[in-house]
């Protein structure tokens, strides 16, 4: 095997494909990367059992020669020392050969760099799926969707199934669903699929890696699923994920039907202004902050820790309906789901103290935060 490639599109795909390769493995090829070489371009992979990532260069590209003298062949590379030794190169080229021995000699420039491969026969094979029953939507749509619930997924294993965000297609209507009990992140957009209804909890974990890996962009990326893997693809690119398996719970129940008290507010103003409260709020680990508001639309935010000192703060509502309100809550999930919510304005619909209350943007009821409040003393 033997080729030789421009530097830098070597080095992103390794970048990406690093991201599947974990060296707490049990199965010890898993922690190299494959190579594939083939006339029309070059295929790197890396999985870790759970998330599988295939990186394709083309051998041309926009009239750009990215791959050439090829000798096609396949081959197991250290991952850790040749994502390493690429990276620090001299040159903008380098020339990847491979002997009988699985011996693989890198060159660039002046620099030779000699590591010990291994047989890619002994690499498992990954799950194939068809595209069948696939759709396709903006990667930043996608993206936006990953960054407004993923942040409320479990971090404990003693529900592996919150650890999760569900997916669910209903009447071309693709709704993310993330929540670990004390809070819960959701939001629906419309799809234009063929395909009938599904649902699946796709790891968190899983989905944090592909936001990472994938460059906003207006291009599109292809969804397939199958009982147990899901596979998201790009003409460079193939991410793919097994499934959590168990039933999600109902999360519908936990969205209250009607309000006592809504609150419509600047979400860069409420922002800063929990962010201040949660300075002198550390109580038990939690940064809970208490919010008092009057019918007059006049809202304040306190924070105190006994040993330490408090903190008060007033801010003017943009306006207010219903009861008056004091509740306390965390402000850590607080500034999460206002940072998640892509809107100058937000609103807050409340229904009483100690139950959950929902953050929307003002005008957009596609986008759902839910936070449970906190028993104060």
């Amino acid at each position: 095997m033997k080729f030789t490639i421009q530097r830098d599109p070597l080095i992103a795909s390794i970048q990406d494909v690093s991201k599947a390769i974990s060296p707490r493995t049990a199965i010890p090829i898993l922690t190299g990367m494959k190579l594939d070489v083939r006339n029309h371009g070059v295929t790197l992979t890396g999985s870790d059992s759970d998330i599988s990532i295939e990186a394709f260069i083309p051998t041309e590209e926009n009239g750009l020669v990215q791959v050439e003298n090829i000798e096609e062949g396949s081959i197991v590379i250290q991952s850790r020392y040749f994502s390493d030794i690429v990276r620090k190169l001299p040159e903008k080229t380098v020339e990847i050969s491979v002997d009988e021995q699985l011996q693989v000699t890198i060159r660039s420039g002046k620099a030779v760099f000699n590591l010990n491969g291994q047989d890619a026969s002994e690499y498992p094979q990954l799950p194939k799926i068809t595209a069948d029953e696939s759709f396709s939507i903006d990667i930043s749509l996608l993206k936006n969707l990953i960054k407004q619930t993923v942040f409320a997924v479990s971090s404990m294993e003693t529900r592996p199934i919150l650890t999760g965000i569900k997916c669910q297609m209903t009447n071309n209507t693709l709704n993310f669903t993330a929540t670990d009990s004390y809070r819960l992140a959701a939001r629906e957009i419309p799809v234009e699929a063929s395909i009938p209804d599904f649902t699946c909890v796709v790891p968190g974990k899983s989905m944090s890696e592909l936001n990472k890996i994938l460059d906003d962009s207006e291009e599109q990326i292809d969804i397939s699923l199958t009982k147990n893997q899901i596979l998201f693809q790009t003409p460079h690119l193939s991410f793919m994920s097994r499934l959590l398996e168990g039933n999600y719970p109902e999360t519908s129940r936990l969205i209250p039907d009607d309000s006592k008290t809504s609150i419509q507010a600047n979400t860069r103003q409420l922002i800063n202004t929990v962010d201040r409260a949660s300075l002198l709020a550390q109580t038990n680990d939690n940064s809970v902050v208490k919010l008092v508001a009057e019918p007059d639309g006049v809202m304040e935010l306190s924070g105190h820790t006994q040993d330490i000192g408090q903190v008060t703060e007033e801010f003017p509502a943009l306006n207010m309906e219903g009861e008056s309100l004091n509740i306390s809550f965390s402000s850590a999930y607080m500034l999460d789901a206002l940072k998640a919510i892509d809107s100058e304005e937000i609103k807050i619909e409340f229904t009483g103290a100690m139950r959950p209350f929902i953050i929307r943007p003002a005008n957009d009821n596609s986008i759902l935060q839910l936070i449970v409040p906190v028993r104060t003393y």
